[in-house]
């Protein structure tokens, strides 16, 4: 056989890999196929291949593997169980393997870490993390990526697996990262300091302490919408853990500007936005008031006006969070008309979780004081209160925070025109509270005596059978001890029986 003839050979045999790897990749990119592309062992088939040395039939084999650990965790496994991962890593840690292959091979790790706190570990265990690490000094954009994602997704997980990323020494590199030029490589960046700042305050300390906060703010107003979300996502994750770090993200001065994002055509933004005003109002009275006095109370009330669903949630919280610190944060809250925009959302929203959460933060608001209820009152939220209660269809944490609320409200109401409609509609567990404030009110009050005799309500007081001796029965001899006794004796169950029987028994003159 000539040389010609044998190069001929050879050149048949790259053509069928080139092929043959393509083709995988090709079919692997559509999740009908990867079930059939399993039986057929393609995996073990793949594996010689990525030290092929054709470096095209290299990576388009790692971007098979990475298709199809990425479709589910029994393809991710069997990517394990085959030990493909550690060719992978001593791959991404060479020095002179080809870019396009590194960031192949990261996507490989990527979707096997992806799946479970399980996978990502197999991952972590063959060193993928030093080499990741490596991958993110490399002067290519696109391999830092690919590398950053592939620790954004180890670190998601859990706490363990982010303080594994964070030992090997990634977090001074990411925020390295977020000061490139490449908008994609910001993102990823930002999202990975997020998954890691998440999981405890002291991985959040981690990512603080390598001056991650300062170069975060600087990107609020970036004009491109995915980096913003990971932006405001990251400054949640940090200021969620305690009021330090909190105030340490309010110092890099990010509001008012970040207010502005509230209104952002990117519902994600918007959302995470209202989740880092919750986040950092949550913490203190202090922190509340600052974000009250830059506007955001009312920019939140606005953004619940113009979003629907779980978009709301945070925002909502925001509310009851601001509203729970003290009577005049309440007030704020009042003021700013939140609570007809709550009274909305609760009418709107469909979903029990965001309901529940609108029912605690009307508690929180009209908790405070008499003024306070009257707020939540005048909204007539009671009557919607009280039917989620004793609504079968509520969910437990539904009812359990709707009768919260109410009976915190119901013990500073003293506006009875909206009490009044609870005496007939409210079970005794709730119209002890009713009962309660219309004993206290009306020996103070002659025109609310007066009223509440027409309206039907001292008629309504005698029909109520309590124990004796009992809390509701203390409260509703308070109430009839403010009228004539034969007044009470009128509105009394049988009183009409009473007087025909003094008729029939009459003996005229």
């Amino acid at each position: 056989m000539s040389q010609r003839q044998i190069l001929q050979v050879f050149e048949q045999y790259q053509k069928a890999r080139t092929q043959f790897v393509q083709t995988v990749a090709d079919l692997a990119a559509r999740p009908q196929n990867t079930e059939t592309l399993q039986n057929a062992g393609v995996m073990s088939l793949l594996r010689p291949l990525l030290l092929d040395a054709v470096p095209t039939i290299q990576q388009t084999a790692a971007l098979a593997l990475g298709r199809l650990a990425n479709y589910n965790d029994d393809l991710a496994e069997a990517v394990v169980k085959g030990d493909i991962l550690p060719q992978l890593v001593y791959s991404l840690a060479e020095q002179n393997t080809q870019r396009f292959y590194k960031k192949a091979a990261a996507f490989v790790l990527r979707a096997v870490a992806k799946h479970s706190p399980e996978l990502a570990q197999a991952v972590v265990d063959c060193g993928a993390l030093d080499a990741l690490v490596i991958s993110l000094e490399e002067f290519d954009p696109g391999v830092k990526e690919a590398a950053a994602w592939a620790i954004s997704y180890i670190a998601r997980h859990n706490a363990q697996l982010s303080q594994a990323v964070v030992d090997a020494g990634v977090v001074p590199l990411l925020v390295l990262c977020i000061q490139e030029p490449e908008i994609a490589l910001k993102r990823v960046a930002a999202s990975a300091l997020s998954d890691i700042a998440k999981h405890s305050p002291e991985l959040a300390q981690t990512v603080v302490d390598t001056g991650a906060i300062a170069h975060l703010a600087q990107m609020i107003l970036n004009p491109d919408a995915k980096l913003k979300r990971q932006v405001f996502s990251a400054l949640s994750q940090i200021a969620k853990h305690s009021v330090d770090v909190a105030e340490m993200v309010v110092e890099a001065e990010i509001f008012p500007a970040a207010l502005v994002c509230l209104k952002d055509p990117d519902e994600y933004v918007r959302k995470n936005v209202a989740t880092l005003i919750r986040e950092i109002t949550k913490h203190n009275p202090e922190l509340s008031q600052i974000i009250v006095n830059v506007g955001g109370v009312a920019a939140v009330i606005d953004y619940l006006g113009d979003s629907k669903g779980n978009v709301r949630l945070p925002g909502i919280m925001m509310l009851g969070y601001v509203a729970t610190h003290s009577e005049n944060l309440a007030m704020a809250v009042i003021v700013s008309k939140g609570v007809p925009q709550l009274a909305i959302c609760l009418e709107e929203e469909q979903e029990d979780h965001i309901k529940a959460a609108t029912a605690w933060a009307f508690g929180q608001i009209g908790r405070h004081t008499p003024e306070h209820a009257k707020a939540v009152a005048v909204a007539n939220v009671f009557p919607k209160l009280l039917n989620l209660y004793l609504d079968t269809e509520s969910s437990e944490d539904l009812q359990v925070k709707a009768k919260k609320a109410l009976k915190s409200i119901l013990q500073k109401c003293t506006y009875l025109p909206a009490l009044e409609p609870l005496l007939y509609e409210a079970p005794s567990n709730i119209l002890k509270h009713v009962i309660c404030q219309f004993s206290k009110v009306l020996p103070h009050d002659s025109k609310a005596r007066r009223l509440f005799v027409t309206s039907g309500g001292l008629k309504k007081v005698q029909e109520i059978k309590a124990e004796p001796g009992s809390a509701i029965q203390e409260y509703i001899n308070a109430i009839n001890n403010c009228y004539p006794e034969e007044i009470v004796r009128y509105y009394s169950p049988g009183y009409s029986e009473t007087l025909l029987e003094r008729i029939d028994n009459y003996q005229p003159v």
